[in-house]
């Protein structure tokens, strides 16, 4: 090995693997064509169910949208709305929900009318049911109480729970009958009352739909929500524990109301500093302020790094695969009709893809019509192409929404702010200059919410502003910002910055191409192959130079020696594989996730069993999803996944019965059981299928065998070849 740092961890990982082969001895010779590999080898039970743990995560990440969002978003959300609702059910219930309005004063100086014994009681029981269908609800998410119990108590618990508050709310809005008040209005209290009994009852809803979601078979009855899900919920809960615990604490420093603590606690911890009406004035609250501050401060950093770090990067992979798939669909339809009608290829290809590339995907594998290599490559070029639509449409999609998720947030945050301060004569222009200063944290303090129904209010939309900003901010990074950071480089390379670039001519090219997504191209050739590369020197002779080296250990040089021809293909075959794991681990580790190219892909295939230039291995794309079936089906035959094929699904387990051959289900680069398809990067699919390549290898004495082909021997004259300078090119830089 080469690579430092990498020699004693992949020699330890092959010490082990061969042990467990001299724990389980490999199949005898003569029935090597009938028996796998892994027949002898029970997975352990840990194994199994990690497996099962990975077909249920892939198949979650594939399945509708609507249902991907019933089964991991609606959980995700009732987890962090709930607490969100029992802490407004909690402000709710702390004061009185009327108060008197004194002669020439206004409601937020009003005085608390005592709320009658039913209201609280009610109030009270309200709140336990929330409580209770709360914690039914995480308990089933740490799977410590069954699904079938836990969603009817959380669906009827905040159910319930809505409905009661619902009930006080339509009796508190009429005046009660108090002796000797004349002017009466709502308290904070009771709009906390609002807020917390509408998210009981959406929470309520969402569930409901989970629950049909997954009785109807959609999805597992188990909730499969990561340690990063369980962990935003847990943040959630703490920020606003701690939100609480510090506006009861300032209540009693500062001499405020508790709900005008809670509203002074959310402008602290979000930074957005309103006015001086609710600042600490004694000493005692003042010092206290320095670690209250920066611990709301941190636990929100901790809130909006995982909803950064979790629902955006799983919702944008979530939506890439959605609109990848739609794409493709779209592509295979096209290709269809054009295959129906040959002359359409006199216009234009299918997609905006070019004519040859397009005639090509028409044509079935091996009528000799197209050479085998030509057609795969042309299917690989036209799934490139719809990765990169995708990608496109998803980046501005998502800006797209986020964008007027804000706009709503914003302008309707302006409506409602402007009804509430009505009474300090708020226009609709101001309460937008108001809540956009809010939204981006800047609080000049000139305009503040004073009334009992604006500061509760305040107190929920800047919650929500929160995953609101997140977002927006993270998809304007994938697109404004990036496109600002791409010309302002552009324009430096043709100033004063150095370029890849030779010319000025050149760059400005380069620069078209950037401004205009790729869809003009004037650019050379050989400039587009200077930026594919990225600027690496794809050097294949040091390539072949690590792998002769590998080639000529002791083990080989001592098979070679005794004419075991067998035994010196299986070691050179075991070097190679361990020399692409190295490299394929270092894509996988990588910031950026490796695209490969097919050249690369034509290698790795290789190492794995197939040849691109085979057509007994491949089959025209499907539109309607026969090729899931078809390759369930043949795994099923094949003994719950025994054979390595190369399709997405293609992670095999314990091999086919004895006395059965193994049937590899065709497949196509475009099709749905393509390797570009699926959760999972190119580095991580194939770090995965060649780990598995060598675990066969290390099980069998003969590896290759099975197959009828000497796989290691091709790719060892390949290799030879390649030196010569008479190869094909297709090993990996």
């Amino acid at each position: 090995m080469n690579d430092p740092g990498l020699d004693e961890p992949i020699a330890d990982a092959s010490a082990i693997v061969k042990e467990n082969v001299e724990d389980h001895p490999p199949a005898s010779h003569h029935n090597a064509q009938t028996s796998s590999p892994h027949q002898h080898r029970n997975a352990s039970p840990e194994e199994t169910y990690d497996k099962m743990e990975e077909e249920e995560q892939e198949r979650n990440f594939l399945m509708p949208a609507r249902w991907w969002y019933a089964s991991t978003g609606v959980p995700l959300v009732a987890g962090t709305f709930g607490p969100m609702a029992n802490a407004f059910s909690i402000c709710a219930l702390v004061e009185n929900w009327r108060v008197e309005i004194p002669p020439g004063g206004t409601e937020e100086h009003g005085i608390d009318i005592k709320d009658p014994g039913w209201l609280i009681a009610v109030n009270a029981v309200s709140l336990a049911f929330a409580l209770v269908a709360n914690m039914s609800l995480l308990l089933n998410m740490a799977r410590r109480v069954p699904f079938r119990i836990a969603q009817p108590i959380t669906i009827a618990g905040f159910w319930i729970a809505s409905v009661l508050l619902i009930s006080l709310i339509a009796v508190a809005s009429s005046d009660f009958d108090v002796p000797g008040v004349r002017h009466q209005a709502l308290s904070q209290a009771y709009y906390y009352a609002i807020f917390a009994a509408c998210l009981y009852q959406i929470i309520s809803y969402l569930m409901c739909f989970t629950v049909y979601g997954a009785y109807k078979g959609h999805f597992s009855k188990e909730f499969k929500l990561t340690v990063a899900q369980r962990t935003l919920m847990l943040q959630t809960i703490m920020f606003l524990l701690y939100q609480l615990l510090g506006a009861l604490v300032y209540s009693h420093i500062e001499g405020w109301k508790f709900l005008d603590a809670v509203y002074w606690a959310e402008f602290t911890s979000l930074t957005i500093g309103i006015g001086d009406d609710y600042t600490p004035k004694t000493h005692l609250g003042r010092g206290l302020l320095f670690p209250f501050a920066m611990g709301g401060i941190i636990i929100l950093g901790l809130v909006v790094g995982s909803i950064r770090s979790l629902i955006l990067e799983r919702g944008k992979k979530k939506m890439a695969a959605r609109l990848t798939e739609k794409t493709r669909r779209r592509l295979l339809k096209e290709i269809e009709r054009i295959s129906k009608r040959k002359s359409r290829l006199k216009h234009k290809g299918a997609l905006g893809l070019g004519k040859h590339t397009t005639k090509a995907l028409t044509v079935e594998p091996g009528d000799g019509e197209v050479a085998e290599l030509e057609r795969r490559q042309a299917e690989f070029e036209a799934m490139r192409k719809v990765q990169d639509w995708a990608a496109t449409e998803r980046k501005y999609m998502s800006l797209l929404v986020s964008t007027f998720a804000f706009a709503f947030l914003w302008t309707i945050g302006a409506l409602v702010f402007e009804r509430a301060e009505r009474n300090q004569d708020w226009s609709y222009f101001g309460s937008l200059y108001f809540s956009y200063t809010t939204l981006l944290t800047i609080g000049y303090g000139d305009f503040q919410p004073m009334s009992n129904s604006g500061k509760p209010f305040f107190v929920f939309w800047t919650l929500l502003a929160v995953p609101t900003l997140t977002i927006l901010i993270s998809d304007m990074g994938d697109t404004v910002v990036k496109a600002v950071k791409d010309v302002t480089i552009w324009l430096g390379e043709i100033t004063v910055l150095p370029s890849s670039e030779d010319t000025i001519a050149n760059r400005l090219k380069h620069g078209v191409y950037k401004v205009t997504l790729g869809q003009l191209d004037p650019r050379s050739s050989d400039s587009r192959d200077k930026h594919k590369a990225g600027g690496k020197d794809k050097d294949t002779k040091d390539r072949l130079a690590a792998d002769f080296e590998e080639e000529e250990k002791q083990d080989e040089s001592d098979a070679r020696h005794k004419g075991d021809r067998w035994q010196e293909d299986a070691h050179h075959h075991r070097h190679v594989l361990l020399s692409q794991i190295r490299r394929v681990y270092a894509d996988a580790s990588a910031a950026t996730p490796k695209k490969y190219s097919y050249e690369e892909w034509q290698y790795f295939l290789k190492l794995l069993g197939e040849d691109e230039a085979d057509a007994s291995y491949h089959r025209r794309a499907p539109i309607h999803g026969d090729e899931d079936r078809e390759a369930r089906e043949a795994t099923k035959k094949n003994n719950e996944g025994g054979n390595l094929y190369i399709g997405r699904h293609g992670a095999g387990s314990d091999g086919p019965k004895e006395g059965r051959d193994v049937q590899a289900p065709k497949w196509s680069w475009i099709g749905a059981q393509s390797p570009l398809m699926g959760d999972k990067e190119e580095a991580e699919w194939l770090l995965e299928r060649l780990f598995q390549r060598l675990e066969e290898s290390l099980h069998s004495d003969r590896p290759q065998a099975e197959h009828g082909k000497h796989y290691p021997r091709d790719l060892q004259e390949q290799k030879q070849r390649e030196e010569d300078g008479m190869g094909s090119g297709r090993c990996v830089s």
